[in-house]
């Protein structure tokens, strides 16, 4: 294959992704802003901010993954240039991820009470239960937003979505600034300011698409096959058998980061301050490579579409690539800085030496976390979600948290444990996802050569 060809790949997938990642980029700063906020105010307001968080985004996660069902289906009826198809796709998208926000409203509300049977200490639950509820009414809109967020990325029109998530970003962190500290005559709400400015900027993001989108002339013609009267049973499950097996993809890997702060907390206080601070700033590369990750997704649903099934694998592995570099500097940035990063968030010694000790995991799992999540969305792009499901929970479930627990209480490495899990449930999901779009893609390969060596 030229050279050339890679290049525009290259170009292409990062034109779709770059806006993504700035997109993502905004989300995670957003809570790291909450987090340094936090921080400020103390140990137990972080702890407990690391543990209504492992609780609420786990269901937000699955949310997420349910509501990218609408992605790669759209991006193969763009490819295939069916406009009637995307707009009905849009519109049964929307029921289902309406549907999801409320029953995942409920869920939160009923688990919220069992954080007091989490072994987890009482100063910390007194003040995770009250934030988590307030920040648990922000799954609605948040929701809506990802529906029409999924549905122009779909198109290839990834920009949009950047410029709303990080407008209105920037105004959650001024409402943390007056929320949590009381600035302007603003009551003095501490950890639940920021839940509040959480809510509020959630809002407002969910409008402002909802506008872009019915009043840009773009997708007029698109609108027009938006029903939400005539819903096809067809159309519904085969959007469920995407988006419900993604959102067990991203419940089984977070879950395990979730369940990995319930053990910090076992550990203690501190134990749970470090790991809150070397997620959240390991979180911002994850979010970014996200951004590699749609657009895969998007990428190889469109040569899908097209049955360009060689395009399709060139694809596929230059997104690979890209990702790999990627979170390689980002490895070597975490490894050098170590020792600094804390500082942004905390001034007590014992957490800031423990956080520093996690970086050193976090920075030798970015490339593998890289990996696994372009793999996921590349798989996504053919529809490929039920291995890949099992792949995760396999490589989080089976072998990574029972060897973090072992290592953890059982050799008594504490923190350290907990991480090694953490990084071995990371690296095999890699290279199981890896070798199954490989494989996967070489099998359509063949196939489609075969089609066209048959006679008519």
């Amino acid at each position: 294959m030229r050279f050339s060809a890679y290049k525009e790949d290259f170009t292409t997938a990062f034109s779709l992704a770059y806006p993504v990642m700035l997109s993502q980029l905004g989300q995670v700063m957003v809570g790291v802003a909450d987090n340094v906020m936090v921080g400020r105010l103390g140990a137990v307001p972080l702890a407990a901010a690391s543990l209504a968080n492992s609780i609420f985004f786990l269901i937000l996660m699955f949310g997420i993954g349910i509501s990218m069902a609408v992605t790669p289906m759209v991006a193969a009826a763009d490819g295939e240039g069916k406009t009637g198809k995307i707009g009905r796709y849009l519109s049964h998208g929307f029921v289902i991820n309406g549907f999801a926000s409320l029953v995942l409203f409920l869920v939160i509300l009923g688990l919220s009470p069992g954080l007091k049977w989490l072994g987890q200490p009482e100063e910390v639950v007194v003040l995770a239960i009250p934030y988590l509820l307030i920040i648990t009414f922000s799954l609605v809109p948040f929701m809506f937003f990802q529906t029409y967020k999924q549905f122009i990325e779909g198109l290839s029109q990834t920009k949009q979505a950047m410029y709303i998530t990080v407008l209105f970003n920037l105004v959650n962190v001024g409402l943390n600034w007056l929320l949590i500290y009381g600035k302007w005559g603003f009551p003095e709400l501490g950890l639940n300011g920021a839940g509040w400015a959480t809510l509020v900027s959630r809002i407002l993001m969910a409008f402002a698409i909802y506008m872009y989108v019915t009043r840009s002339g773009r997708y007029t013609r698109m609108l027009r096959s938006f029903q939400l009267k005539n819903l096809r049973f067809a159309i519904l499950k085969k959007m469920l058998r995407i988006g419900i097996p993604t959102g067990l993809q991203f419940v089984f890997e977070v879950g395990a980061f979730s369940t990995a702060a319930i053990m910090m907390g076992w550990i203690g206080i501190n134990a749970l301050a470090a790991h809150q601070i070397a997620i959240n700033l390991a979180s911002v590369s994850y979010m970014m490579a996200s951004g590699l990750s749609a657009a895969a997704m998007v990428r190889v649903g469109n040569q899908l579409g097209k049955n360009d099934i060689a395009r399709l694998r060139q694809v596929g592995f230059t997104i690979f690539g890209m990702v790999a570099v990627f979170m390689a500097v980002f490895a070597l940035f975490f490894l050098l800085f170590r020792n600094y990063l804390p500082l942004l968030y905390i001034d007590e010694r014992p957490v800031i030496e423990m956080a520093a000790t996690l970086l050193i995991i976090a920075g030798f799992f970015q490339v593998s976390d890289g990996l696994q999540v372009v793999g996921l969305g590349a798989l996504r792009g053919l529809s490929d979600v039920k291995v890949p499901t099992l792949v995760t929970l396999v490589a989080y479930w089976v072998i990574g948290l029972p060897l973090g627990y072992v290592l953890a209480f059982y050799l008594e490495w504490n923190e350290l444990g907990i991480w090694i899990g953490l990084l071995t449930g990371l690296t095999l999901t890699a290279i199981m996802l890896i070798y199954r779009f490989h494989s996967l893609s070489l099998r359509l390969y063949r196939q489609s050569l075969q089609k066209q060596s048959s006679p008519a």
